[in-house]
């Protein structure tokens, strides 16, 4: 089955690493890429993707706050926050928002294990 994954990063070589990793693990998965909420949620209306991959820190609102947003959109989607802050605060706002959280930099096998569980429902976001 085919898929559609919105990649959001700010920094376009972090984009075109992700998209690398996702072209080697699913070669027939679609993808398309936004740099910022603004446009994810211009991407998440047109293209309705079924798995997002959202940076942590990016101008405006950051990954946690659009993964929230996003579940509450399409409570189906699977959301990753992907970030190189490990903070234990960042990593519990990141599963109250619905949304799984994956180190940067992201490595093949974080993102196998991520892409595999997509397919599943995922959980609903719990509200503390």
């Amino acid at each position: 089955m085919t898929h559609t994954v919105l990649i959001v990063d700010d920094s376009k070589l972090a984009r075109m690493a992700v998209a690398k990793a996702l072209k080697s693990l699913r070669p027939d998965w679609k993808w398309a890429e936004a740099g910022n909420a603004a446009e994810a949620l211009e991407q998440v209306q047109q293209l309705s993707p079924e798995v997002v991959l959202l940076d942590f820190n990016m101008p405006g609102k950051d990954g946690v706050s659009l993964a929230a947003e996003l579940r509450t959109l399409n409570p189906h989607i699977s959301v990753a926050v992907v970030s190189a802050n490990r903070q234990l605060e960042v990593v519990r706002r990141t599963a109250a928002a619905g949304a799984t959280f994956l180190p940067k930099p992201l490595t093949e096998p974080a993102l196998e294990e991520f892409l595999s569980s997509a397919g599943r429902q995922p959980q609903a976001p719990s509200h503390e």
